[in-house]
Order: C-alpha cells, then sequence, then structure tokens
C-alpha cells in the first residue's frame, strides 16, 4: 500500500472529500433523513459544507504538514474586491427575477410572495402554512428587503464561515493545485468537481425537489458557471475570505430569486434554474468584458500561476 505523502496531493483531496461526503450523506438517508425535514437537512448541509475544509487540513497540515494561511490565501486584509463578492450574488438574484419576467410566459411578478408560499406547501402543513403568511403580513416592510438585510448580514458571519468550509478546498486547495492551467480550464475543472459533489443532496430534493436526478446535471452547469466568479473574485482579492463572504451571502440571499415570481419550477427559475444560469452567463460577460479592456491584469486569459 503506498504512503499517503507520495499520493497525488490532488487525488487524496478529492477522495478524502468524496468518500466521506458521500458516506455523511448516505448515513443521513440511511437514518430516514428526508429533504421535507428542514431542521435535519440544514444540520447535513451545514456538515457537508465543512468537509471539504476538513479533508484539505488532513492533506496540508496533517499528512504533508505544509502552511495553510499562506498557501491558501487565507487573508483578511479587505480590499475593494471584498464589497465586490458580498454584493454581487444579490444582484444576480434581482436579475434573475427581471429575467424570470422578461422570458417566461407562465412567471408573473407577486409582491406578496404567492409564489414563495406555492414551493414550500408540499413540505408543510396547513396550521404551518397560515402562521408563516400570518407572520409576513405582521413584518414592518416587505420580507424581500428584510431577507436581503439578513442575508448581507449572515453573508459576512455565519453564512461566510460555512462558506469557508468549502471554499477553502475548492478555490484555496484546488485551485492552487491546479495553477499551471489557464484560468478558463481551471475554473471549469474545479466547478464541475464542485458540481458533482454536491449530487447527493440534490437527488435527496435539495434545490431541485421536483426533478432531483435532471437536478444532478443542472447543479454541474450552475456550479460550473458561479466558480468563475468565485475564482476571480479569490484571484483580484487575493483571498479565500472573499470567496467565502461570496458564498456564503448567495447561499443568503438566493431565495429573493423566486420572493418576487409566481409561477416557473425549480428548472425554470431561481438562482439554481435557468434564469439564475442566464443571470450568471450575463455578468460573466460583463467580467471577461471589463478583464480584458479595462483591468490591468487579464486574468482570464492566463495562467492562475501569474497570480498565486
Amino acid at each position: 500500500m503506498k504512503d499517503l505523502k507520495t499520493v497525488n496531493r490532488t487525488t487524496l483531496f478529492l477522495t478524502l472529500t468524496f468518500v466521506i461526503s458521500f458516506s455523511v450523506a448516505g448515513i443521513f438517508k440511511l437514518l430516514g433523513g428526508t429533504y421535507t425535514n428542514q431542521l435535519s437537512l440544514t444540520v447535513l448541509g451545514v456538515i457537508y459544507m465543512f468537509i471539504p475544509a476538513l479533508c484539505t487540513i488532513i492533506v496540508k497540515k496533517f499528512i504533508h504538514h505544509e502552511k495553510l494561511k499562506t498557501d491558501l490565501q487565507i487573508s483578511f486584509k479587505i480590499n475593494k474586491w471584498f464589497f465586490v463578492a458580498w454584493l454581487l450574488m444579490p444582484i444576480i438574484s434581482f436579475l434573475s427575477v427581471g429575467i424570470s419576467l422578461l422570458i417566461l410566459p407562465d412567471v408573473s411578478f407577486s409582491s406578496g410572495m404567492t409564489g414563495m408560499l406555492a414551493r414550500f406547501e408540499p413540505f408543510m402543513t396547513p396550521d404551518q402554512m397560515d402562521q408563516m403568511r400570518s407572520a409576513m403580513e405582521t413584518l414592518p416592510i416587505n420580507a424581500v428587503w428584510l431577507i436581503l438585510i439578513q442575508g448581507l448580514i449572515a453573508g459576512v458571519t455565519v453564512n461566510a464561515l460555512a462558506g469557508f468550509g468549502e471554499e477553502l478546498g475548492w478555490r484555496g486547495f484546488l485551485l492552487r493545485q491546479f495553477k499551471n492551467m489557464s484560468f478558463i480550464k481551471a475554473t471549469l475543472l474545479i466547478g464541475f468537481i464542485w458540481g458533482i459533489w454536491h449530487a447527493p443532496l440534490i437527488l435527496m430534493g435539495h434545490n431541485y425537489p421536483q426533478h432531483p436526478i435532471v437536478g444532478v446535471f443542472m447543479m454541474i452547469i450552475v456550479s460550473t458557471l458561479i466558480s468563475v466568479l468565485l475564482v476571480y473574485i479569490t484571484i483580484k482579492s487575493r483571498s479565500v475570505i472573499a470567496a467565502a463572504i461570496m458564498h456564503g451571502t448567495m447561499n443568503a440571499t438566493a431565495g429573493i430569486s423566486i420572493m418576487l415570481i409566481n409561477g416557473g419550477n425549480d428548472l425554470t427559475v431561481g438562482m439554481a434554474g435557468l434564469t439564475g444560469i442566464l443571470a450568471v452567463l450575463i455578468v460573466i460577460v460583463l467580467l471577461f468584458i471589463y478583464d480584458y479592456f479595462i483591468s490591468k491584469d487579464k486574468i482570464l486569459i492566463n495562467k492562475i500561476s501569474n497570480y498565486l
């Protein structure tokens, strides 16, 4: 049997990450965990998100005795790209709403969030639905703005911490391992791996409860595209912490993309649906224009090693 130190770092990291992650998801399922039990699914999600960071620490620190902070760009030195990371995902969520209203014939505007309530209805009792409606009616401001405010706060605190659990592995460790690749190749490869890693959660109903099997392929597409933004932010900010903030804010504000519309389904609307994909693509096009014509770095056409 090979000594672990002789095993390729990337192979070792991915093997540990996927074996542990899929095993945790499998145990959850065997113990009777379901998508309809929101509390248990949330606990699973939080545990799942920290597995890439755990495996990074095992490979880097305990097996190869290497530095974490400098090697993986764990920096709290704030610059303007931290603010871009913080605000970009809420903008994409609102952009997704606009695209939904423009291109989908079965989607309409809903200030009362009837569409979002309809999505929760299959997983809640009538009493729970009544309580949710009553709570929303008593809010001092529209729930969308409340979610936005809470999401921005969570995005730089608790959600950023959970996001760091993933980003230390994907945009920290793997980005370093793929540094000799071009930006496009490294980014797409990391995004593809990241998307596959979500598969057990998707098959259990996360993100795509109406279409769990097709949802696996949708998540691979979504993850690959969002990876472009996360890698770019990591390089520009010189910090994986900025990527964690962006990831955390995305998770905290993604609900906005379905709160203001009625109609559609989990494959067509929302951050993880078709309109979310189109919104991200628009931002990527704008990013390419910025990087090629305005930025001095030209990150998108160079190797990752030029910036790490």
